[in-house]
Protein backbone atom coordinates (compact mmCIF):
# COMPACT_ATOMS: atom_id res chain seq x y z
CA UNK A 1 0.00 0.00 0.00
CA UNK A 2 1.55 3.29 -1.13
CA UNK A 3 -1.24 5.75 -0.46
CA UNK A 4 -0.82 9.24 0.98
CA UNK A 5 0.60 9.15 4.52
CA UNK A 6 -2.35 11.26 5.66
CA UNK A 7 -4.80 8.56 4.51
CA UNK A 8 -4.66 6.48 7.68
CA UNK A 9 -6.14 3.01 7.04
CA UNK A 10 -9.64 2.51 8.43
CA UNK A 11 -11.34 -0.80 9.26
CA UNK A 12 -15.04 -0.20 9.86
CA UNK A 13 -17.62 -2.76 10.95
CA UNK A 14 -21.28 -2.33 10.03
CA UNK A 15 -23.38 -4.48 12.36
CA UNK A 16 -26.63 -3.80 10.50
CA UNK A 17 -29.61 -5.17 12.52
CA UNK A 18 -27.55 -7.35 14.83
CA UNK A 19 -26.51 -7.26 18.50
CA UNK A 20 -28.29 -6.34 21.71
CA UNK A 21 -26.77 -4.02 24.30
CA UNK A 22 -25.39 -7.00 26.23
CA UNK A 23 -23.83 -8.48 23.10
CA UNK A 24 -22.34 -5.08 22.33
CA UNK A 25 -20.68 -4.90 25.74
CA UNK A 26 -19.26 -8.41 25.38
CA UNK A 27 -17.95 -7.74 21.87
CA UNK A 28 -16.19 -4.51 22.82
CA UNK A 29 -14.62 -6.00 25.94
CA UNK A 30 -13.25 -8.94 23.93
CA UNK A 31 -12.01 -6.72 21.11
CA UNK A 32 -10.31 -4.35 23.55
CA UNK A 33 -8.49 -7.26 25.19
CA UNK A 34 -7.21 -8.42 21.79
CA UNK A 35 -6.13 -4.91 20.80
CA UNK A 36 -4.28 -4.51 24.10
CA UNK A 37 -2.12 -7.48 23.14
CA UNK A 38 -1.01 -6.03 19.81
CA UNK A 39 2.72 -5.27 20.15
CA UNK A 40 2.79 -1.91 18.33
CA UNK A 41 -0.39 0.05 18.98
CA UNK A 42 0.80 2.96 16.83
CA UNK A 43 0.75 0.65 13.79
CA UNK A 44 -2.93 -0.22 14.18
CA UNK A 45 -5.40 1.17 11.64
CA UNK A 46 -8.23 3.40 12.75
CA UNK A 47 -11.17 1.29 13.93
CA UNK A 48 -14.87 2.10 13.63
CA UNK A 49 -18.04 0.23 14.51
CA UNK A 50 -21.60 1.02 13.45
CA UNK A 51 -23.98 -0.68 15.93
CA UNK A 52 -27.79 -0.46 15.70
CA UNK A 53 -29.41 2.62 17.23
CA UNK A 54 -30.47 0.73 20.37
CA UNK A 55 -26.83 -0.08 21.16
CA UNK A 56 -25.29 3.30 20.28
CA UNK A 57 -25.29 4.77 23.79
CA UNK A 58 -24.04 1.50 25.26
CA UNK A 59 -21.20 1.30 22.74
CA UNK A 60 -20.18 4.90 23.43
CA UNK A 61 -20.28 4.26 27.17
CA UNK A 62 -18.26 1.03 26.98
CA UNK A 63 -15.43 2.43 24.85
CA UNK A 64 -15.25 5.35 27.26
CA UNK A 65 -15.12 3.01 30.28
CA UNK A 66 -12.35 1.01 28.59
CA UNK A 67 -10.40 4.16 27.82
CA UNK A 68 -10.65 3.23 24.14
CA UNK A 69 -12.71 6.09 22.71
CA UNK A 70 -9.77 7.31 20.62
CA UNK A 71 -8.97 3.80 19.42
CA UNK A 72 -12.48 2.52 18.64
CA UNK A 73 -14.81 5.10 17.13
CA UNK A 74 -18.55 4.52 17.16
CA UNK A 75 -20.90 5.57 14.38
CA UNK A 76 -24.58 5.45 13.48
CA UNK A 77 -25.93 3.52 10.49
CA UNK A 78 -28.35 6.15 9.22
CA UNK A 79 -29.88 9.54 9.92
CA UNK A 80 -32.45 12.00 8.60
CA UNK A 81 -31.06 15.00 6.73
CA UNK A 82 -33.57 17.45 8.23
CA UNK A 83 -32.95 19.08 11.59
CA UNK A 84 -36.22 18.08 13.28
CA UNK A 85 -39.90 17.65 12.57
CA UNK A 86 -42.76 15.17 12.32
CA UNK A 87 -40.69 12.32 10.89
CA UNK A 88 -41.65 9.28 12.94
CA UNK A 89 -38.84 6.80 13.44
CA UNK A 90 -36.08 9.13 12.25
CA UNK A 91 -32.97 10.48 13.99
CA UNK A 92 -31.23 13.75 13.11
CA UNK A 93 -27.56 14.67 12.91
CA UNK A 94 -28.11 17.04 15.83
CA UNK A 95 -29.36 14.15 17.99
CA UNK A 96 -26.29 12.07 17.11
CA UNK A 97 -24.00 14.98 17.91
CA UNK A 98 -25.74 15.24 21.29
CA UNK A 99 -24.56 11.66 21.95
CA UNK A 100 -21.03 12.65 20.83
CA UNK A 101 -21.22 10.13 17.99
CA UNK A 102 -18.39 11.01 15.57
CA UNK A 103 -19.32 8.97 12.47
CA UNK A 104 -22.34 8.35 10.28
CA UNK A 105 -22.87 5.77 7.53
CA UNK A 106 -24.59 7.35 4.54
CA UNK A 107 -26.17 5.73 1.49
CA UNK A 108 -25.51 2.06 2.23
CA UNK A 109 -26.83 -0.10 -0.61
CA UNK A 110 -29.43 -1.67 1.69
CA UNK A 111 -30.78 1.80 2.46
CA UNK A 112 -30.92 2.55 -1.25
CA UNK A 113 -32.51 -0.82 -2.09
CA UNK A 114 -35.04 -1.25 0.73
CA UNK A 115 -35.79 2.34 1.75
CA UNK A 116 -35.64 4.10 -1.62
CA UNK A 117 -32.72 6.37 -0.80
CA UNK A 118 -31.49 8.28 -3.83
CA UNK A 119 -28.24 9.95 -4.83
CA UNK A 120 -29.89 13.26 -3.93
CA UNK A 121 -30.93 12.16 -0.44
CA UNK A 122 -27.40 10.82 0.11
CA UNK A 123 -26.08 14.27 -0.75
CA UNK A 124 -28.50 15.93 1.67
CA UNK A 125 -27.42 13.59 4.47
CA UNK A 126 -23.74 14.15 3.68
CA UNK A 127 -24.18 17.91 3.92
CA UNK A 128 -26.18 17.60 7.15
CA UNK A 129 -23.49 15.40 8.68
CA UNK A 130 -20.76 17.90 7.90
CA UNK A 131 -22.82 20.78 9.29
CA UNK A 132 -22.89 18.91 12.61
CA UNK A 133 -19.22 17.86 12.57
CA UNK A 134 -19.99 14.21 11.86
CA UNK A 135 -17.67 12.27 9.55
CA UNK A 136 -19.85 10.79 6.80
CA UNK A 137 -18.83 7.41 5.36
CA UNK A 138 -20.56 7.66 1.99
CA UNK A 139 -21.32 4.38 0.21
CA UNK A 140 -21.44 3.99 -3.56
CA UNK A 141 -21.65 0.92 -5.76
CA UNK A 142 -23.25 -0.75 -8.75
CA UNK A 143 -25.72 -3.63 -8.99
CA UNK A 144 -24.97 -6.90 -10.79
CA UNK A 145 -27.20 -5.84 -13.68
CA UNK A 146 -25.34 -2.54 -14.02
CA UNK A 147 -21.96 -4.29 -13.94
CA UNK A 148 -22.95 -6.88 -16.52
CA UNK A 149 -24.22 -4.16 -18.86
CA UNK A 150 -20.92 -2.25 -18.63
CA UNK A 151 -22.32 0.65 -16.58
CA UNK A 152 -20.07 0.38 -13.52
CA UNK A 153 -17.94 3.45 -14.20
CA UNK A 154 -20.89 5.61 -15.23
CA UNK A 155 -22.89 4.63 -12.14
CA UNK A 156 -19.96 5.24 -9.78
CA UNK A 157 -19.15 8.64 -11.27
CA UNK A 158 -22.77 9.78 -11.03
CA UNK A 159 -23.16 8.59 -7.43
CA UNK A 160 -19.89 10.23 -6.35
CA UNK A 161 -20.46 13.59 -8.06
CA UNK A 162 -24.01 13.83 -6.71
CA UNK A 163 -22.94 12.82 -3.19
CA UNK A 164 -20.42 15.68 -2.92
CA UNK A 165 -22.43 18.34 -4.71
CA UNK A 166 -22.37 21.58 -2.73
CA UNK A 167 -19.43 20.58 -0.54
CA UNK A 168 -16.60 23.05 0.03
CA UNK A 169 -13.05 22.03 -0.96
CA UNK A 170 -12.18 21.97 2.75
CA UNK A 171 -14.85 19.28 3.29
CA UNK A 172 -13.15 16.69 1.10
CA UNK A 173 -10.51 15.53 3.61
CA UNK A 174 -13.32 15.19 6.19
CA UNK A 175 -15.38 12.62 4.30
CA UNK A 176 -14.79 8.92 3.64
CA UNK A 177 -16.03 7.09 0.54
CA UNK A 178 -16.76 3.37 0.48
CA UNK A 179 -17.01 1.34 -2.70
CA UNK A 180 -19.45 -1.49 -2.07
CA UNK A 181 -20.42 -3.40 -5.22
CA UNK A 182 -23.97 -4.47 -4.42
CA UNK A 183 -23.48 -7.88 -6.01
CA UNK A 184 -20.64 -8.66 -3.58
CA UNK A 185 -22.40 -7.74 -0.32
CA UNK A 186 -23.30 -10.74 1.80
CA UNK A 187 -23.13 -13.03 -1.22
CA UNK A 188 -19.69 -14.52 -0.73
CA UNK A 189 -18.75 -13.10 -4.14
CA UNK A 190 -15.65 -10.95 -3.91
CA UNK A 191 -14.66 -8.24 -6.32
CA UNK A 192 -11.10 -9.10 -7.39
CA UNK A 193 -8.55 -6.91 -5.63
CA UNK A 194 -7.27 -5.37 -8.87
CA UNK A 195 -10.80 -4.41 -9.91
CA UNK A 196 -11.65 -3.10 -6.44
CA UNK A 197 -8.51 -0.96 -6.58
CA UNK A 198 -9.40 0.29 -10.07
CA UNK A 199 -12.84 1.44 -8.96
CA UNK A 200 -11.47 3.00 -5.76
CA UNK A 201 -8.98 4.90 -7.94
CA UNK A 202 -11.87 5.97 -10.19
CA UNK A 203 -13.71 7.30 -7.13
CA UNK A 204 -10.71 9.41 -6.16
CA UNK A 205 -10.24 10.62 -9.73
CA UNK A 206 -13.90 11.62 -9.85
CA UNK A 207 -13.63 13.44 -6.52
CA UNK A 208 -10.57 15.26 -7.84
CA UNK A 209 -12.67 16.79 -10.61
CA UNK A 210 -14.58 18.62 -7.86
CA UNK A 211 -11.78 19.42 -5.37
CA UNK A 212 -8.47 18.03 -4.15
CA UNK A 213 -9.23 14.54 -2.85
CA UNK A 214 -5.70 13.21 -2.47
CA UNK A 215 -6.27 12.95 1.29
CA UNK A 216 -9.81 11.55 1.07
CA UNK A 217 -9.96 7.93 2.16
CA UNK A 218 -11.68 5.37 -0.06
CA UNK A 219 -12.64 2.02 1.47
CA UNK A 220 -13.69 -1.25 -0.14
CA UNK A 221 -16.70 -3.17 1.14
CA UNK A 222 -18.17 -6.43 -0.08
CA UNK A 223 -17.58 -9.87 1.48
CA UNK A 224 -14.36 -8.69 3.15
CA UNK A 225 -12.93 -11.47 5.32
CA UNK A 226 -9.66 -12.29 7.09
CA UNK A 227 -8.59 -14.45 4.14
CA UNK A 228 -8.81 -11.64 1.55
CA UNK A 229 -8.01 -8.47 3.54
CA UNK A 230 -4.25 -8.68 2.93
CA UNK A 231 -4.59 -8.74 -0.84
CA UNK A 232 -6.99 -5.80 -0.73
CA UNK A 233 -4.83 -3.72 1.61
CA UNK A 234 -1.76 -4.13 -0.60
CA UNK A 235 -3.48 -2.03 -3.26
CA UNK A 236 -2.49 1.67 -3.43
CA UNK A 237 -5.99 3.13 -3.75
CA UNK A 238 -7.74 1.03 -1.09
CA UNK A 239 -7.47 2.79 2.26
CA UNK A 240 -9.39 0.29 4.35
CA UNK A 241 -12.54 -1.79 4.47
CA UNK A 242 -16.21 -1.48 5.32
CA UNK A 243 -17.03 -4.90 6.75
CA UNK A 244 -20.38 -6.58 7.32
CA UNK A 245 -20.61 -10.20 8.46
CA UNK A 246 -16.95 -10.53 9.45
CA UNK A 247 -17.36 -7.64 11.90
CA UNK A 248 -19.92 -9.49 14.03
CA UNK A 249 -17.39 -11.80 15.64
CA UNK A 250 -14.69 -10.06 17.70
CA UNK A 251 -12.02 -12.62 16.80
CA UNK A 252 -12.73 -12.26 13.07
CA UNK A 253 -12.83 -8.46 13.29
CA UNK A 254 -9.56 -8.40 15.22
CA UNK A 255 -7.96 -10.55 12.51
CA UNK A 256 -8.95 -7.93 9.94
CA UNK A 257 -7.39 -5.20 12.07
CA UNK A 258 -4.23 -7.20 12.79
CA UNK A 259 -3.69 -8.25 9.17
CA UNK A 260 -4.26 -4.69 7.97
CA UNK A 261 -1.63 -3.39 10.38
CA UNK A 262 0.85 -6.06 9.32
CA UNK A 263 0.19 -5.58 5.60
CA UNK A 264 0.36 -1.80 5.64
CA UNK A 265 3.48 -1.76 7.81
CA UNK A 266 5.18 -4.33 5.57
CA UNK A 267 4.48 -2.34 2.40
CA UNK A 268 5.37 1.16 3.61
CA UNK A 269 8.42 2.37 1.60
CA UNK A 270 11.61 2.70 3.64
Amino acid sequence: MTSSPSRVPLIAGNWKMFKTTGETRDFLATLHTSLSGFPNANQLPQIALFPPFTALSTAMQVVDELGASQQIRIGAQNMESRENGAFTGEVSARMLTDLSVPLILVGHSERRQYYSETDESVNQKTQAALRHNLTPVVCVGETLEQRESGQTDEVIKTQVITAVQGLAPTDFPLIVLAYEPVWAIGTGKVCEADEANRVCALIRQTLNTQANADNTRVLYGGSVKPDNIEELMKKPDIDGALVGGASLDPASFYQLIEKTAQTVHATVPA
